[in-house]
Order: structure tokens, then C-alpha cells, then sequence
């Protein structure tokens, strides 16, 4: 529930080519929207013994009947990464970063560095024992 990297990138760069840098290396599973399609399949993660749930693309997923079991492993799929997307929740309602500022890359990267420890505290105080 902690946020322990992050990276930004200017728009015309894809997210897939960041993943390298957002994995610590102690994975057992990668859990990633459509846009890590082939993830696994990069040079750069062929040696990584993870587990790799990458959900369907929103089109081949529309076409799935309900009784299908592949849409039951991609309902599944998708509260797992719900779960992982609540710290972005604070980060985007609670201290307000919906909308990115045009302020430079640096600037915006140090100010989601600040609200990522910001989030971590408050999501912290949950695992703290007294």
C-alpha cells in the first residue's frame, strides 16, 4: 500500500519502458494495466523470475461474454490493481495533483515526490503498532 518509486517521463514516452526502474527486484508478481502489454517479453526483463498479470486490452475485454471465465481472471486482475491505485487516489483528490501544471519536468517530478512521501505517511499510521 506504500509507494516506493516513481518515475516521470515526458509525454512522448511510453510507460512500458519505464518498468525496469519502477521494480525493486524482490517480485514475486507484476501487476500492470494494458499499456505493460509485452513487458515480459523485453530484453530487459527476460531474466526476472515474476509473475506477470498484465490485464486485457478495454476492446478485446468488451467482447467477452460475463460467463466467460477469462472475464471472471480480468474482473480479478483489475480489483488487484484497484487495491494498488488507492495511494494515487491521495495523491490526485487529497492534495490535489489531477491535473498536471506545465512547470518544467524537474518541477513536477520533485512536487510527486513530496506528495508520494506525503501519502506514504498518512497511509503509514495504518501499519504503525502502539
Amino acid at each position: 500500500g506504500l509507494i516506493h518509486s516513481l518515475t516521470t517521463t515526458p509525454g512522448n514516452v511510453h510507460d512500458i519502458t519505464q518498468v525496469d526502474q519502477l521494480l525493486h527486484g524482490d517480485e514475486d508478481r507484476v501487476w500492470g494495466d494494458a499499456g505493460y502489454q509485452g513487458v515480459e517479453k523485453r530484453p530487459e526483463h527476460t531474466e526476472r523470475d515474476v509473475d506477470w498479470y498484465i490485464a486485457m486490452r478495454p476492446g478485446k475485454r468488451s467482447q467477452l461474454s460475463n460467463s466467460d471465465p477469462l472475464s471472471e481472471v480480468e474482473k480479478i486482475k483489475a480489483s488487484i490493481r484497484a487495491k494498488v491505485e488507492h495511494c494515487f487516489y491521495r495523491v490526485k483528490r487529497q492534495f490535489g495533483y489531477d491535473k498536471v501544471r506545465y512547470r518544467g519536468l524537474a518541477k513536477n517530478t520533485n512536487r510527486l515526490y513530496l506528495l508520494a512521501g506525503f501519502t506514504n505517511l498518512l497511509r503509514a499510521d495504518s501499519y504503525r503498532t502502539t
